[in-house]
Order: C-alpha cells, then sequence, then structure tokens
C-alpha cells in the first residue's frame, strides 16, 4: 500500500548543550557511542530500511558532521600499506556515495517540526522517514525496518512508540488511541508533552517516523505549540483531524535516550557488553564496583 519510502531525514541542527563543553567543538551527532559515532547507528539503520536518500537538517559548526561522510584517502592509503584490511573495511562502511547526501541548514531553532519542514523541497511529494540520531535503539531487526515493513501494509503516517511512567509523559508526545492490536496502534489524537494527569496514555513517541507529504503542507501554517516552538507532533495530529490514518508502532528492541548523559552512558554499557572482544573486561570491571554502588 502506498511509496516505498526511500527517503530518510536527519534533524541534527540542535547545539548539544547537554554535553558542553565536548559539543563546543565537537557536534553531538558524532560522539562515540564505543567506538561509532550516533550518527552512524542512525545511518546504518536507515539503511537497513532501504534507505537510499538522506537528507542532514544542519545548522552553524556542524563541518565536521558532513566531514564524516565524506573519504578519507589519505587514512585509507596509510591502512592499506600497513596491510589492515579490516581497518579497511571498518572506514568504508562510513562511507556515502556522492549524491546521497544532502545538507539544508535551519537558521533559527524553531523546534523539530520547523526542522522537517526546512527538507520539504527535497523531500517531494513522497513518504519519508525521520529518524532522530539522539534515540539509539538496539534491536534484532532494526526499527525503522520493523515500522518500513508495517507501513507496507497500512499506509498512512506512522511513529514508534513506547510506553514510559506516568511522571514521564511531560517529556514527550503522547498517543491517544483508538485501538490497539498489539505492535500496531489505531491512533485518533496525539497531545505533546503533556502533564500526568491530563495525559491520555503513557504511550510515547519515540524519535523514528514515516511521514505523509500531507504532513509538510501541515507545516506550513507555522503554529506554535508547547515551548513556544513548532512541533511535528501537532503537525502529525492534523493529519488525523483531516481523516488521514496515523499509527503508532510498539517496536521491539531497547531505547536509550543519547541526548542525556546518564542515557548515553548507559547505553555505552550496554553496547560494550555486546561486543564480544570487549564483554570479558567490561563485565569484569562492573562487578568489580558493583559492591560499592
Amino acid at each position: 500500500m502506498g511509496n516505498k519510502v526511500t527517503t530518510a531525514v536527519f534533524p541534527v541542527a540542535g547545539m548539544g548543550t547537554r554535553f558542553l563543553p565536548a559539543t563546543k567543538s565537537v557536534p553531538k551527532e558524532i560522539m562515540t557511542l564505543v567506538d561509532r559515532p550516533l550518527i552512524q547507528y542512525a545511518i546504518d539503520e536507515a539503511r537497513a530500511a532501504g534507505i537510499t536518500e538522506f537528507i542532514f537538517v544542519t545548522s552553524r559548526g556542524k563541518g565536521a558532521l558532513e566531514d564524516y561522510f565524506d573519504l578519507a584517502p589519505n587514512l585509507e592509503e596509510e591502512l592499506r600499506r600497513k596491510g589492515k584490511h579490516d581497518m579497511l573495511k571498518v572506514l568504508e562502511e562510513t562511507n556515502m556515495d556522492s549524491g546521497a547526501i544532502a545538507y539544508v541548514r535551519q537558521h533559527k531553532a524553531l523546534g523539530l517540526g520547523h526542522a522537517v519542514w526546512c527538507a520539504r523541497r527535497l523531500i517531494g511529494d513522497q513518504p519519508f522517514a525521520v529518524i532522530l540520531p539522539d534515540d539509539v535503539i538496539s534491536a534484532e531487526k532494526p526499527c525503522l525496518q520493523q515500522m518500513v515493513e508495517a507501513y507496507e501494509e497500512t499506509g498512512g503516517n506512522m511513529v514508534a512508540a513506547m510506553e514510559v511512567a506516568p511522571e514521564r509523559t511531560s517529556s514527550y508526545g503522547i498517543l491517544d488511541v483508538e485501538s490497539d492490536m498489539g505492535n500496531l496502534l489505531k491512533v485518533k489524537g496525539m497531545v505533546e508533552k503533556p502533564k500526568a494527569e491530563e495525559s491520555p496514555s503513557n504511550l510515547a513517541v519515540i524519535g523514528r517516523y514515516i511521514l505523509a507529504p500531507s504532513v509538510l503542507k501541515n507545516l506550513d501554517e507555522m503554529k506554535k505549540g508547547a515551548g513556544g516552538e513548532i512541533q511535528l507532533t501537532d503537525a502529525i495530529a492534523t493529519e488525523i483531524e483531516n481523516n488521514r490514518s496515523v499509527y503508532g508502532y510498539r517496536f521491539a528492541g531497547q531505547r536509550f535516550d543519547c541526548g542525556s548523559k546518564s542515557g548515553f552512558l548507559q547505553a555505552t554499557v550496554a553496547y560494550g557488553l555486546a561486543r564480544p572482544e570487549l564483554r570479558e573486561d567490561l563485565a569484569s570491571y562492573i562487578r568489580d564496583i558493583a559492591p560499592t554502588l
């Protein structure tokens, strides 16, 4: 049902102030989780879902992010000369074909909805995905791939969803569910950052979306929502008002909020333990310090 999703938008214009002073000169998206930048996890997930066109919404000071996906001929030649073919293979996985990535600037921090709207001319009239690199999701089958497979059956709009503690609803967009079909949720409304006592559920929208191009037209109105920002959640809610389908998708996997220091540290431990060459030493260290915690 509907067109195939081959384009993804990556909103990466944020200043990363929660990680200062590191982000004074290093874009948050290329801070490393074990030995890969956050953005590499997002790109790998997009590729697994069949994405072939990548749109980055950036801002001033993100040059290092753009350089990361470029070729490094001097480094490659040095590795080749030293016979480090395993490292060459790792490096090749970071390269992107010429023309596969496009960059647009968000000049003012006006919200996630505004960031997505900035990419409207490159998206055109096709369905598209949005991936927030701060949300790292560990899953046997990548989260966006799970969603794309479900979307091929439903069409419409789809957001990743997970349960959060009631006291945490004020930090998320929250779904008002019409019908619960297990992994798939038919949505009748969305509320951005409601208070716990006003929240329609505890099902929060996480940073993966598959959206119809009509969402971009909703964003044209530039309506300010929670926090005085242009919220993507509000533009998706307008889809429901216009009798267009919106679904939530309960993904299988563990989400880490790498936009926070604690979430980043938790992800580092989890991904470190998942690496065979690191597991024994890291697990031993954790066991040694556990009695002192």
